[in-house]
């Protein structure tokens, strides 16, 4: 007999993934705003301080769903799909490591934007119920 696993077994996941969810798509609001407000710096660096954060839990948040894929208790889409985020978002931070203008405006801009697109899609999918046997 098949049934859905509950959302209720991983609840580690379920805790931490929101965390570099809110830190990327807060990095690319920081990001749009430097491009809007003409070169204030303040923005850069909320930017970097998010993607930051956003890196360190997006790490755990990689080895978890490593291992669940390992355990078969999860599809390896999501954990590809979040891992490809967090290397997006790596390279995010060193172009934000740079000064000025071209910190963020276009590269920085266009890798958040990727960043946020891919992690959104690996959240969503390691929240999809998925059918397991029922073994006794």
């Amino acid at each position: 007999m098949a049934r859905p696993i509950a959302n209720a077994r991983h609840p580690i996941l379920s805790m931490l993934l929101p965390i570099p969810i809110v830190c990327f798509v807060g990095a690319l609001l920081t990001d749009l705003a430097y491009a809007n407000s003409g070169g204030n710096f303040l923005w850069i660096n909320f930017s970097s301080w998010l993607i930051t954060a956003g890196l360190v839990f997006g790490g755990i948040a990689i080895l978890i769903l490593l291992v669940d894929g390992i355990r078969g208790s999860v599809s390896w889409l999501p954990f590809l799909l979040v891992a490809a985020a967090w290397v997006v978002e790596f390279l995010n931070a060193l172009i934000h490591a740079r000064d000025g203008w071209t910190a963020v405006v276009p590269t920085g801009l266009i890798l958040s934007v990727i960043g946020v697109i891919l992690i959104l899609a690996g959240a969503w999918l390691s929240r999809s119920p998925r059918v397991v046997e029922d073994v006794r």
